[in-house]
């Protein structure tokens, strides 16, 4: 039985390769281009960052403004078509005495 165990754990145990390096490090390494390339991509995306808030902001701004002139035309409306109905009010009220001419 034990002369089929070290039999077995030799065709079940077979040698495991070492792996060897065959590049040069230096030569796969994005090196200092690739430092300068990755530090401008990051500046840009920052710019573009900051650019996106400023006009984010700006379109705040404007849409808070937008209602405020809507608000203030709109009481502006109701202002005139107050005076209106009461000019109409002051128009339509008659005597008694324009309407019959019998009662003079």
């Amino acid at each position: 039985m034990h002369a089929l165990t070290i039999a077995l754990s030799g065709i079940a145990d077979p040698a495991i390769p070492t792996p060897t390096m065959t590049v040069n490090p230096d030569a796969v390494t994005p090196g200092f281009v690739g430092f300068v390339g990755i530090a401008v991509v990051a500046i840009a995306v920052i710019f573009l960052l900051i650019d996106m808030l400023r006009r984010i902001r700006r379109a705040g701004y404007r849409a808070e403004i937008a209602e405020e002139l809507d608000a203030t035309t709109q009481a502006d409306a109701e202002a005139r078509a107050h005076e209106q109905a009461a000019a109409a009010v002051e128009a339509s009220e008659t005597d008694d005495q324009d309407i019959d001419p019998a009662s003079r």
